[in-house]
């Protein structure tokens, strides 16, 4: 069923009713010949909420092409009285990116830098285009865009002009309307004006006259501070400011118009910063401190809770924190200057006249580390250390920063006073405070408890002459708290300017003039929540108080699955990156699995159409599980749902071929010649691969006619005795459990021997546990968990009475499942104890301290498996290569493959569309490099190394420990992938055969 126009806290109409009205807004759409748009109920659901604890139901998603699908669209709202409201990358928290009309979504097409001048340092940009974009046409000219919010790798100009936004360097660069040199706007009538410089009071007379009348009013109440952000910023257009129009439209959150495209400042980038750490006995400590920066050159001030680290630390390891000063809340201050002793001096004054129990100067990798822990802040925060929600709704005060300290000791007594939780952190040095707090909107009192205390709050704020939004807008968070923080005559003003732009409140509704309640749409007391679903579930949700139904509500929204996470070297999300659709997110993911469990656009149904849509194209890459700051571990939830989507039915066939592989492989080893030449046979293969789910374009992997099994009962039960004496007699004190994953076992044996021969080469005593066993990667994958659960619970019984010794491999997948997999699906004391364990190639060398050869001549082109890179992360990787005098290169993303994904009919395209990503540019890249090294071997070579070079040219390989990613990698390019073991093999001129 299509759903059209329902009010998210009423019941539906009748279906009769929505499809007439939805047939109607389509048709209008299609015969207005707008481009993109849906009215599917998956994407509706993907729609329903932004970064916020709203939720409402659009009519239909419109993704425009240009200012044309704009006005088209505009003009069937204005038929047809339906609101529209503008979004960017939907990292609202305040609610002001949804509504119940047409959602505009800019960022999939208008997103483009229009033009950059640098010797005027200004750039045209379209409302979609997203921060980390213009940032990076900005740079190699020496120019940033100063404004930098924690959702900069995502959130679009368009948003950041709708909230006014600020992030950590407004305190050195301004928030984003003091940055506007023009704008381009479409007004509710489908006029396009212009507004820049010139003074607008002939273009908008009525305005003008109005304002005129209400100096005193504006004066005495708006622009008190530099983080009020509250309301209209009709300051900009007293006759001292020159009745700046462009400027007051930043912060009216899409109310008075639509932005299609901004002219913004740009500033140099500083020649020297200094980052400095001071540590206080708590947060309160921190904020009296504060103020003090108003006298030093500090471009970011930041607020740090511990708390938060633990959290980073619980996700990532202890090694993911870098050392920090003493303390339990500190101050990240950056200090800029073009002279570098000036700045060491500033940096030290600053130190010794702050009140920091201790301190800290940061060099540029460890400051790089601190920065991005402090946006992922939002996601940090949101749970409670017992694993319940915390949620947003006053998480964007602010008060001058003279009274920061006051403020946060009274607001965290009348947090105590409710008796609730939260963590603060945010800009300091301006005296924005961030937090979330765990009201419990679950229980039948939570709307009231959220209100009260916010309504306290919204008091507290304002007595210390405050705003109760600090940058992210008012929304339906804070609209309806404007009462609370202004008299009635400002709140009139407000409301005569919105109708002098929008007299019928067709443009974002509900938001500052006439708003929505703050608790009447939230998303998580709207329906009954978390409703019972069918059947016993098969994964454990230890973390998650009502387990898959709480499991899918982590998701709040900061949208980090939607940025461009390659470019920095991580994976999530890669269908999202391939496809730019926002149901092919972690978010959109979430957002569709949260209706089928509380709300009411999609059937509580484990089979619900539009949840298998939604996941269809997710890798089960594992990589959302620890990037996203929430933890939404969607290829768990995937493997849930298609376990109780698919019980007791029959299931496509490729769930049988490719879940039950590692199985057929060892009924078919000892036919391995005969099937691998029946396989080379084209006729029959295009037919067995369409009867086993498997897309014609995809290869057959060979059988090895020798398994690693086989060889090491012949030739691996005696060590071998090579390298020298003394590091033979390490033996005794080193020993390790080889785990011969199937894979390997089956289609790349001569992994698993490298990695035996670099092991005793390391002195080390291998051991091959005597079963034949598999972790069952495949099985939970494809939902196939009852069998899963057998196969790794028989795995895990035969390692863990191998004793306490490393267990190690080499296909990092199935490493990652007795890590990670095997504590949520069997959840016992033995899967624990072996995950403990379990260590990758790299880990292990390293940590034993085993001696490397040199590799100086060898540049690596690295593409890392995503569960690595999820579970046990790539550092070690990069130190071992470091080590050997390698030069590396690692990819962020996918290869695209993941396993059975890209196997699967119907992935191909999106598979290919993955790679493409990161991996398939590389490696055209490094192709063109050897082309123009004639000299260089590209072909031979040990184990796919790329052999020797000559004349001085190093030698070139790529280098994937994943069995998926080298089937990627040699089925769309001429490159062959080689792993670690191999290449270390090959350092130390090594004969894994023996």
């Amino acid at each position: 069923m299509t759903t059209l126009a329902h009010s998210s806290s009423a019941p539906r109409n009748s279906a009769e009713t929505e499809t007439s009205l939805a047939d109607v807004l389509s048709a209008e759409l299609r015969t207005a010949g707008v481009r993109d748009f849906s009215l599917k109920d998956t994407d509706l659901a993907a729609y329903t909420t932004d970064a916020s604890l709203f939720r409402l139901v659009p009519q239909a998603i419109v993704f425009p092409h240009d200012e044309t699908d704009v006005s088209r669209t505009l003009a069937i709202a204005r038929r047809l009285g339906i609101s529209v409201t503008s979004r960017g990358a939907g990292t609202s928290i305040a609610g002001n990116a949804i509504g119940t009309g047409i959602i505009l979504d800019f960022s999939r097409y208008m997103n483009e830098v229009l033009s950059l001048d640098p010797d005027a340092q200004s750039a045209w940009v379209q409302a979609g285009c997203i921060h980390a974009h213009l940032q990076g046409q900005a740079r190699p000219h020496g120019l940033r865009f100063g404004p930098d919010p924690s959702t900069h790798t995502r959130c679009t100009i368009g948003g950041m002009i709708g909230n006014n936004a600020c992030g950590p360097r407004a305190l050195g660069y301004g928030r984003t309307g003091d940055n506007i040199l023009a704008l381009q706007v479409m007004l509710v009538d489908g006029t396009v004006v212009t507004l820049d410089e010139t003074d607008s009071s002939e273009q908008f007379p009525r305005l003008h006259e109005l304002v005129a009348k209400e100096l005193g009013t504006i004066r005495t109440n708006l622009g008190t501070f530099s983080r009020q952000v509250s309301g209209y910023g009709l300051e900009s257009l007293l006759p001292e400011n020159d009745f700046d129009l462009r400027r007051a439209f930043a912060g009216t959150e899409g109310t008075w118009g639509i932005v299609l495209a901004a002219k913004m400042r740009l500033v140099k980038n500083p020649t020297h910063t200094s980052a400095v750490v001071l540590g206080y006995e708590d947060m309160v400590a921190a904020a009296y401190d504060a103020p003090l920066l108003k006298d030093f050159p500090v471009a970011a001030c930041e607020g740090i809770d511990s708390r938060m680290l633990d959290r980073v630390i619980e996700t990532k390891g202890a090694e993911a924190i870098p050392p920090l000063p003493e303390g339990a809340g500190w101050l990240v201050v950056e200090l800029t200057g073009e002279d570098e002793s000036e700045l060491t001096a500033e940096t030290k004054r600053l130190i010794r006249e702050s009140s920091a129990r201790d301190s800290a100067v940061l060099d540029a990798r460890a400051a790089a580390e601190v920065w991005a822990i402090r946006a992922d802040g939002a996601g940090l925060v949101s749970r409670t250390p017992d694993g319940r929600d915390a949620h947003a709704g006053w998480e964007d005060s602010a008060v001058p920063v003279d009274h920061l300290g006051d403020y946060l000791r009274d607001l965290m007594d009348l947090l105590a006073e409710h008796g609730l939780w939260g963590i603060p952190y945010g800009h300091f040095g301006d005296g924005c405070l961030h937090m979330r707090v765990d009201f419990p909107l679950e229980d039948p009192d939570g709307r009231e408890v959220l209100r009260t205390f916010i309504e306290a709050a919204t008091k507290l704020v304002a007595r210390y002459g405050g705003s109760v939004s600090g940058e992210h807008g008012d929304g339906r968070a804070r609209s309806e708290l404007l009462r609370l923080m202004y008299r009635p005559e400002v709140l009139d003003l407000f409301k005569r300017v919105k109708e002098l732009f929008d007299p019928q409140y067709l443009l974002n509704p509900g938001v500052i003039v006439d708003p929505d309640a703050l608790d009447e749409s939230l998303r998580l007391t709207q329906f009954p929540l978390r409703e019972e679903l069918p059947g016993e579930l098969a994964m454990q949700y230890a973390d998650d108080s009502s387990g898959f139904a709480s499991a899918v509500h982590r998701c709040t929204g900061v949208g980090k699955c939607v940025a461009d996470s390659a470019s920095d070297g991580g994976v999530m999300c890669p269908s999202f990156q391939a496809t730019h659709d926002e149901k092919h997110s972690t978010r959109g993911r979430a957002r569709v699995l949260q209706e089928m469990v509380s709300g009411d656009l999609i059937d509580t149904d484990w089979s619900s159409p539009e949840v298998a849509e939604a996941l269809d194209l997710c890798l089960s890459c594992k990589a959302c599980g620890t990037e996203c700051p929430t933890g939404t571990d969607m290829a768990t939830y995937k493997a849930e749902v298609l376990y109780q989507s698919y019980r007791g039915k029959l299931r496509p066939m490729q769930h049988y071929s490719l879940g039950f592989l590692p199985q057929l492989a060892r009924a078919i080893t000892p036919l391995a010649p005969v099937v691998n030449r029946v396989s080379g046979l084209p006729g029959l293969t295009t037919v067995a691969k369409k009867l086993a789910g498997i897309d014609v374009r995809r290869s057959i992997p060979q059988f090895a006619s020798t398994t690693f099994r086989k060889w090491w009962k012949t030739s691996g039960d005696t060590p071998a005795e090579v390298g020298p004496a003394e590091v033979r007699s390490a033996a005794k004190t080193r020993e390790v459990i080889l785990f011969a994953d199937s894979w390997s076992n089956h289609f790349a044996p001569r992994v698993l021997a490298a990695a035996v021969a670099v092991l005793e080469r390391a002195g080390v005593t291998v051991r091959v546990i005597d079963q034949t066993v598999c972790c069952g990667l495949p099985l939970i994958s494809t939902g196939q968990l009852d069998a899963a659960k057998a196969n790794l619970g028989a795995t895990i019984s035969a390692l863990d009475v191998t004793g306490d010794v490393p267990i190690i491999g080499v296909e990092p997948s199935c490493l990652a499942t007795l890590k990670d997999d095997s504590q949520k699906l069997l959840a016992d004391e033995a899967s624990a104890r072996v995950a403990a364990r379990v260590q990758t190639f790299a880990q292990y060398l390293l940590s034993v301290g085993a001696e490397l050869p040199r590799l100086d001549r060898v540049e690596a082109l690295v593409q890392p498996h995503c569960h690595q890179s999820a579970i046990f992360g790539n550092a070690a990787d990069k130190e071992l290569l470091a080590r050997t005098g390698a030069v590396s290169t690692f990819l962020g993303g996918c290869c695209g493959l993941a396993g059975n994904f890209g196997v699967e009919e119907g992935h191909y395209e999106t598979s290919v569309a993955v790679a493409e990503v990161a991996l398939l540019p590389a490696l055209r890249e490094q192709e063109a490099l050897r082309d123009r090294a004639p000299n260089a071997v590209g072909a031979g070579g040990a184990a796919g190394t790329g052999g020797v070079a000559g004349d001085g040219e190093p030698t070139r390989v790529v280098l994937a420990d994943g069995y998926s990613c080298r089937t990627q990698i040699t089925d769309l390019s001429d490159a062959q992938g080689v792993s670690l073991p191999e290449l270390l093999a090959w350092g130390w001129d090594l004969d894994p055969t023996r």
